[in-house]
């Protein structure tokens, strides 16, 4: 099957200059100052939110920004030391 490079959807340019949203350094610096600004409002805002928990300690200032962050870290933790050793072969197993 022969690739088509040229027509009037190309106008005498190649395939690689096509150029793309975050190709600019620029686009991305505001994508970053938006995530971290809409990070640092939720977690301002998180003061101001009451919870209607079931447990005493779900109230707590940032308590599930901090849960997420720690079971993240315990479920990267698990599948390196546990799970990786379960099923990692030898460098030749396929030889």
């Amino acid at each position: 099957m022969k690739v088509k490079t040229s027509g009037p959807e190309f106008r005498g340019r190649s395939q690689d200059s096509k150029k793309y949203l975050f190709d600019k350094p620029r686009n991305v610096k505001i994508l970053f100052a938006g995530y971290y600004s809409s990070l640092g409002i939720l977690l301002i805002l998180d003061f101001f939110v009451h919870k209607h928990a079931h447990f005493q300690w779900a109230e707590w200032p940032e308590f599930y920004a901090v849960y997420g962050l720690v079971a993240c870290v315990v479920l990267v933790l698990v599948a390196k030391y546990v799970l990786r050793p379960l099923v990692k072969r030898r460098e030749d197993y396929y030889d």
